[in-house]
């Protein structure tokens, strides 16, 4: 169906250029399997001469009837297209104003008609009224329909031999030839001023650009890919294939749910034209089969959520019952507490020496298991404590001493920091940590009860580090924007971090640490500043930037959300995602810096953040006045 996949199953159109009988050929490319037709509305070689009359007094209708379907059919299987020959940036005057009538005209009857979707072809960077009058269009009518923005990935013109040896070909403006096109789609999108309505279908010719380009062009809203049978190579029987380059692009825009259009006449004629559409299915059921992080995502994909604050607030049982599926994170906590009590324990001692471990923040017990395992995995004795706040998960904790831990483990419902405790750790355990490191504030926590803690006792965590990477993602950006649940400053959003399962971005340079926090520690001060300088791999644009973290929680036993060292199969922290307010134009080479400010003023902690390079932009979150985390 035309303006939306259908999760595993492909979904495909057939772009045709002129349907001479509309019920006919839709029932012809239904029978060859395909979802949906690309098709014109009015004649292609029908110009209307709006300054002159004959338009305007023509006999007859200006197009086939819309009885031709039902209305169904239109607002399902019909994706159309504009009349090639309209040009509405055209220098000549009478062009231009002609043509504007007439992609009025054209966008009012798709209107008319209720298509799901227009699809306006983009041949050159000129596109300063045709942004005006689709926009024009989608603030004055009361129409739905979603324009597609037909760009091909390299411009046709620009193929050059020299281009296939991977030679970097530059225009006379400096930019990139392989980067030309996405260049107009940046002014177009810029000046639609990000409106969620414009998106793209892109052109996958027999050229491609280099990865770092193609992963750009990734990170924007690409709803369709359009590929003319010419692409195709053939196998040694005869049928269709594509190249491993290609290949891999289809992969991802899978992820990315794309639909896909077929243009073009059969070049396989002794093939059917299924032959194509059985191709793209084939590739569709050999992709990587998704790990259990991508299971645990789904339908989380570019989904903002505010960042819990459990010092502030007390989780509910489902909250505790996700985190506690993680496959991972647990088992390396054992692995890292057992390290810990054979370091501490020698093998002569193991019958006398009971070491002191306190959970803080327990939860509804995960942690306390896993100490207990890696007790038993490790032959030495324990006595735990099991320290919680939220006096609902004690509840838990009380059942599970009773049915299962007794003695050895002793429940306190407390706030670590206000415990007096009974006697000083070996070992303290806990886990607050939230997608930033110290977002959820763990380093406060732990400062405050570093004081029962033995002079040579453990801290699991041992310590942890924040890392933050540049990215550009419209999707993010308009996500952002629509966020209007807040009373306040409408800006608000904008100086809001948010947790999210990055998707539909590009990220336009490796993360670099930011703030790093070990335990114990001397140093009570959390105040943190950092200044950190990117080099971007591509033209693009900054709508913000990424946080991760890495902590070693023992030793070399470590957990990770940063991409080159995630902990694989770890679903428990999604990045977080630190937004501009207005978007920031970057050229390859260009230096960006950003500088951060973690600020802590005893009652509250918040962050602060600001672009200094290539641009200034304001500085966000001035004094937490739009977002804070409650001590």
């Amino acid at each position: 169906m035309a303006g939306g996949s259908s999760g595993s199953r492909v979904s495909c159109g057939r772009d045709l250029n002129c349907v001479p009988e509309i019920a006919e050929t839709l029932a012809a490319v239904a029978k060859l399997g395909f979802d949906f037709l690309c098709m014109p509305l009015f004649h292609p070689r029908f110009r209307r001469e709006y300054e002159t009359e004959p338009a305007k007094t023509r006999p007859g209708a200006q197009t086939r009837s819309d009885l031709l379907l039902c209305g169904r059919d239109w607002s399902t299987l019909i994706v159309g297209k504009l009349s090639p020959w309209i040009n509405v940036d055209s220098e000549i005057e009478m062009e231009r104003r002609n043509s504007e009538a007439a992609l009025t005209q054209e966008l009012n009857f798709s209107a008319y008609l209720g298509l799901p979707v227009f699809m306006i072809p983009m041949t050159s960077s000129q596109n300063a009224n045709l942004a005006r009058v689709l926009v024009n269009h989608v603030h004055t009518g009361h129409h739905t329909s979603n324009f597609w923005i037909r760009i091909p990935l390299m411009a046709a013109e620009d193929m050059r031999e020299d281009l296939i040896e991977n030679e970097p070909v530059t225009c006379s403006d400096d930019t990139s030839i392989e980067e030309k096109t996405w260049h107009w789609w940046n002014s177009f999108r810029t000046l639609c001023d990000y409106n969620k309505r414009m998106c793209l279908a892109i052109e996958i010719g027999a050229d491609i650009p280099s990865d770092a380009v193609v992963d750009k062009w990734l990170g924007e809203p690409i709803k369709a890919a359009i590929i003319s049978t010419n692409t195709f190579l053939t196998n040694k029987k005869g049928f269709p294939v594509l190249s491993k380059a290609h290949q891999r692009i289809i992969f991802r825009l899978f992820k990315l749910e794309a639909q896909f259009i077929f243009t073009g006449t059969s070049r396989h004629t002794d093939k059917d034209f299924r032959c194509y559409l059985q191709y793209l299915e084939y590739l569709s059921q050999n992709r990587p089969a998704p790990n259990d992080y991508d299971l645990f995502a789904k339908g989380y994909e570019d989904y903002l959520q505010s960042p819990l604050q459990p010092l502030m607030d007390n989780l509910e049982s489902q909250t505790y019952e996700v985190f506690e599926k993680d496959p991972i994170k647990y088992s390396q906590y054992q692995q890292a507490v057992y390290k810990c009590l054979l370091d501490r324990v020698p093998e002569e001692e193991k019958d006398t020496n009971v070491q002191v471990l306190m959970v803080l923040g327990a939860g509804r017990g995960p942690l306390v298991n896993a100490s207990l395992r890696a007790a038993k995995q490790a032959d030495r004795k324990l006595r735990v404590y099991a320290v919680e706040k939220n006096p609902n998960a004690v509840v838990t904790l009380e059942n599970w001493r009773f049915e299962e831990w007794g003695d050895q483990v002793t429940v306190v419902s407390c706030d670590m920091r206000e415990w007096a405790a009974p006697e000083k750790a070996d070992i303290i355990v806990s886990e607050l940590l939230g997608s930033f490191g110290d977002n959820e504030l763990s380093p406060e926590c732990l400062d405050g009860a570093q004081h029962f803690l033995k002079e040579d006792g453990v801290s699991i965590p041992c310590s942890y580090t924040s890392f933050l990477a540049p990215l550009s993602s419209s999707k993010l950006y308009n996500e952002v924007r629509g966020c209007r649940e807040r009373d306040k400053d409408p800006e608000s959003h904008f100086e809001t971090p948010y947790v999210v399962r990055l998707h539909n971005f590009y990220q336009l340079a490796d993360p670099k640490p930011c703030f790093t926090f070990t335990h114990p520690t001397k140093d009570m001060n959390n105040n943190r500043y950092q200044c950190l300088r990117f080099t971007v791999r591509c033209n693009s644009v900054l709508h913000g930037f990424a946080g991760y973290f890495e902590t070693t929680l023992y030793k070399d036993v470590t957990l990770s959300i940063k991409p080159d060292t995630h902990s694989p199969g770890m679903f428990s922290w999604f990045p977080i995602l630190f937004p501009l307010k207005q978007p920031i134009p970057v050229s390859r080479d260009n230096d960006v810096t950003v500088r951060f400010w973690r600020c802590n003023n005893g009652k509250k902690v918040w962050y602060e953040w600001a672009v200094t390079e290539p641009s200034c932009s304001a500085i966000h979150n001035p004094a937490g006045r739009s977002y804070t985390i409650g001590l």
